[in-house]
Order: structure tokens, then C-alpha cells, then sequence
């Protein structure tokens, strides 16, 4: 393909589309305590402050990806951009929770649409060769979002008050769209007839599917309402698997996923990422709850695992036109899995050394591998279905994230609990938060120490169990992720004539990115 000249302008743009993104979710952990003092919320409000943002997310990638595929991938995330902005100023003057909700619903809908568009425009504008080169980058600005999302946060509401983190979002969303017009190019797939069944089905499955995993460490399957939740999820998404295979025109060819080094890779991301999200789910608390640290240190603390993953992301970029994916992705995710064996290691009153230790093999894992698998993926998607492929790649980071969260936290407070005495106040049984609350009520400074030593247990068990998922990730890519360094492009030829023999009414295939 020729190349465009404007490509790695236009990759600044994609990554401030994207940081716009991962700096919204991770400043409001910050900004949580003060929203709640501030507009009076109950711990209901709070929680539909967070999670309406993911359901609307998860919900509506798939139909998105769809759509720009369809309408225009620039037009699309120009869209996406407008949307998010003015959802950021509604955010940002709220004056009750229920205006700080619909806020958030509005930014899932623009964040939707941005988030497929960046990866989709940016495989149409960047070459075999130099693709990894810019995922690399593009993962790296998200990684710095991440990192740096809680740090500025937590200074622009000591400066400032909690309506400044949304704020910060309008200038970004504006520079992005003025930049948008005027370098980026138009790109979209072939006309096909619109899914309105497929689109319904996806949304309605994958927001329940992300509500029961965000709800279902709280109750169980004790809870009417998860029970349904499930229920809606699975029969949504069963169904949209077989409305796929038998629609004339699919919104997502599910054919794909007949493509081994795409298989292979999607799985490998799924468990990767729900490795990930258990990090920062179990990590943040240690940090806060055990070591005692603010969120704006707690948020310094991950300074080395960005910085692991800036430079490693440039050396799996340029290893990789060398060595292919396979052998990047393995190795990353070998590290990673490293990482996480050693943080299962620590114990109370250990220094920084082991922690500064597994978070640079995690830095440096990432850094590999998340190129490595990315480029895998979207390799093996043909370009025409380029707004899907990235969606799906979305969807799928989304709900291993989610699983995560859910199942290592589960592991976290099953662990947690067995591991306190017999003799400890039941209350203080149920969580590190609620035992927290009966040491400041009692000052017994010995159930304090019981309580981290329970936590520091019950953190190792969930980190181990991370590890274990990131070692599954690196088998699935040492055996799935086949072919050497023009694999990706010749394995997503294969899939694409694959496609138009298995179903010739279907103009090419396509498939699939944070988080809260």
C-alpha cells in the first residue's frame, strides 16, 4: 500500500483521541471522595456515576466499529470526539449526581465511537512494516493515561475542585476534531446492508454482560436482579452469535475468527487483560489500604511499569519486522506472567525493591507483547471491515478486563476472609475497608496488623492467579500465532479469500481496546 504522508501526524492525533479516553476513566478514582461530598451522592449514585459510562461503552463498540465501517471512520470519531466533549461540559458543572450520570452515559456514547475509529484509521493509513511501530506508540499514550491519569487528577483538585478533570477534556476533544479535518484522510468498507437485529443483540448482550460481572462479586447468584442480568447476557449474546452466522450481510463476520493467528491472538488479549485488570484492582489497594498512600502516590508507584512499557514498547517495534509476532508476543508475555509471580511474593514491610522489580518485568512485557498481539490481530483483519476489527478488539479487552476485576477480586475477598482468624470481629471479615473501619473505632493496633497480613495473603492469591492466566496467554500465542515475519499479512490474505469463498455475499470479515 502506499504510503500516506501525513501518517505519523495523523497518529498524534489518534493517540490524543485515545488519551482523552484513558485520562477521563482513571482521574475520576481520584475525584470519586469529592463528587460524593460535593453533590451529596449516596454509594448508588457512585456507583452508576462509574459503571453507566461502562455499560454504555461496552454496549455500543461493536455497533460503532460497524458504523464506520459504513459512514467513514473519520467522520465517526469526529462524532465520538464532539459527543465526549459536550458530555465533558455537562460533567464538569453538574449539579446533582443524576446530571453527572446522564454526563457519563453521553461519554460512553462518544467514547464508543472514538475508540474503534483510532485503531481502524490508523491500520489504513500505516503498512505491514511500519504498523507495530505504531501500535507500539499508540498503546505507549495509553499506558502514560493510565499512569499519569490519577497523578493529574489529584493535583487539579488540590489546585482546582473535582469539575476540573472534565474540563480538562474539551481542549484535548477540540485540538483532536481541528486536527481531524485537516489531516486525516477518509476511509471506509464497502457499502452493505445494515444489522439493526445484529446491533440490538450486541448491545443488549454485552451491557448485560458487563453489568452481571461488575455486580456479581457483591451478592453472587444470590441476587434476583444478577441472575436476570445473566440470563439477559447470555441468551443476548447466543443469539447474536447464531443472527451472525445465518445474516445475509453480518455487522461482524464471525468467520474470522477461523483464522488461527486471530483466534490466537484475541484469546491471548482476553487473558492478558484479565490479568491486567486484576492488577490494578488488587495493586491500588495495597498500596492505599496496606502501605497506606494517597492516590496521587499510589498513582507515582506505577511510574516504573510505564516507563518499562514507553521503552519496550520501541524495542519490541523494531524487533518485530525482524522476528514476526510470535516470538515478541511469547516472550512479553512471559515477562508479564514474571511479574506477577514476584508481586505474589510480597510481604509486609518489604521494601521498594520487589515491587520496583515486577512492575519493570511488567513494564517491559507489556511493552512487547501488547504490540506483538495487536498486530497480530488487526493483521488478520481484512481492511474493508478495519472499524469492526478494531471494535471487536475493544469489546474483547473490555470483557477481560471486566472478568478480571470480577473473578480476581472474587479470589482477593474469598482469600481475605478464610485468612482471618476465627476470633476477629465478623464485620471485619468482609472486606479490608470494613476492617479498616472497626481499627479506627477500636484503635486495636493488633487487628490492624492482622488485617494487612490477611490482605498481603489474600494479594498473593490473586496474583498468582494472574500469572497463571498470563502463562495461558503465551501458550495460546506460541501455538495459535504461527508464520514467521510476513505471517499477519499473509494469514489475513488467507482469512479474507477464505471469506469470500464461505460466503460470497459478504464483502471481507472483521474483528476488536481500558478501562476503567
Amino acid at each position: 500500500m502506499e504510503r500516506h504522508p501525513r501518517r505519523w501526524l495523523i497518529l498524534i492525533v489518534l493517540c490524543l483521541s485515545t488519551l482523552v479516553l484513558v485520562i477521563d476513566n482513571m482521574v475520576l478514582t481520584v475525584a470519586v471522595p469529592h463528587v460524593a461530598e460535593d453533590l451529596k451522592a449516596s454509594a448508588q449514585d457512585i456507583q452508576w456515576i462509574i459503571e453507566s459510562y461502562m455499560l454504555v461503552f461496552a454496549g455500543l463498540l461493536l455497533t460503532a466499529g460497524s458504523l464506520s465501517d459504513k459512514f467513514g471512520r473519520r467522520r465517526v470519531m469526529i462524532i465520538g470526539l464532539a459527543a465526549f466533549g459536550a458530555a465533558s461540559v455537562l460533567a464538569t458543572w453538574a449539579g446533582s449526581p443524576e446530571q453527572l450520570i446522564l454526563a457519563r452515559v453521553l461519554m460512553g456514547v462518544g467514547g464508543a465511537l472514538i475508540m474503534p475509529s483510532t485503531l481502524s484509521i490508523l491500520i489504513t493509513v500505516f503498512d505491514d512494516e511500519e504498523r507495530p511501530k505504531a501500535i507500539a506508540a499508540w498503546s505507549a499514550v495509553a499506558m502514560v493515561g493510565l499512569v499519569g491519569g490519577p497523578v493529574l487528577g489529584g493535583a487539579l483538585i488540590a489546585q482546582f475542585w473535582w469539575g476540573s478533570v472534565f474540563l480538562i477534556n474539551i481542549p484535548i476533544a477540540f485540538l483532536a476534531i481541528i486536527a481531524a479535518l485537516i489531516l486525516m484522510p477518509e476511509s471506509k468498507g464497502p457499502w452493505r446492508k445494515a444489522d439493526p437485529v445484529g446491533m440490538v443483540l450486541s448491545i443488549v448482550g454485552m451491557a448485560a454482560l458487563v453489568w452481571t460481572i461488575n455486580e456479581l462479586p457483591k451478592g453472587g447468584l444470590g441476587h434476583a436482579s444478577t441472575v436476570v442480568s445473566l440470563a439477559v447476557a447470555v441468551v443476548g449474546l447466543v443469539s447474536f452469535v447464531i443472527w451472525e452466522t445465518r445474516v445475509e450481510s453480518p455487522m461482524v463476520p464471525l468467520t474470522l475468527f477461523r483464522n488461527k493467528i486471530f483466534t490466537g491472538a484475541s484469546f491471548s488479549l482476553v487473558l492478558l487483560t484479565f490479568a491486567n485488570g486484576g492488577l490494578m484492582l488488587v495493586l491500588t489497594q495495597y498500596l492505599q489500604y496496606v502501605l497506606d498512600y494517597t492516590p496521587v502516590q499510589t498513582g507515582l508507584a506505577f511510574t516504573p511499569l510505564a516507563v518499562a512499557t514507553l521503552a519496550f514498547n520501541g524495542v519490541g517495534a523494531g524487533l518485530i519486522p525482524k522476528t514476526g509476532n510470535r516470538p515478541i508476543a511469547v516472550v512479553g508475555l512471559l515477562l508479564i506472567a514474571s511479574g506477577f509471580a514476584t508481586l505474589s511474593t510480597l510481604s509486609i514491610g518489604d521494601g521498594w525493591g520487589p515491587l520496583i522489580t515486577a512492575m519493570v518485568l511488567m513494564g517491559a512485557g507489556s511493552g512487547l507483547a501488547m504490540p506483538a498481539v495487536m498486530s497480530a490481530l488487526m493483521g488478520a483483519v481484512p481492511e474493508e471491515h478495519a472499524g469492526v476489527g478494531s471494535a471487536l478488539n475493544d469489546t474483547i479487552q473490555q470483557a477481560g478486563a471486566a472478568l478480571g476485576v470480577a473473578v480476581l477480586g472474587a479470589v482477593l475477598s474469598g482469600t481475605y476472609t478464610s485468612s482471618m482468624p476465627g476470633s476477629a470481629p465478623e464485620t471485619a471479615k468482609k472486606s479490608i475497608v470494613d476492617a479498616l473501619a472497626v481499627v479506627a473505632q477500636t484503635k486495636d493496633s493488633s487487628l490492624l496488623d492482622t488485617v494487612h497480613q490477611a490482605f498481603t495473603d489474600a494479594m498473593s492469591a490473586s496474583f498468582l492467579a494472574g500469572a497463571g492466566g498470563v502463562v495461558g496467554a503465551a501458550v495460546l500465542a506460541l501455538f495459535l500465532i504461527k508464520g514467521g515475519k510476513a505471517a499477519p499479512a499473509a494469514e489475513g490474505a488467507e482469512a479474507g479469500a477464505e471469506q469470500a469463498a464461505s460466503a460470497p455475499d459478504v464483502a471481507g470479515a472483521g474483528a476488536v481496546e481500558a478501562s476503567h
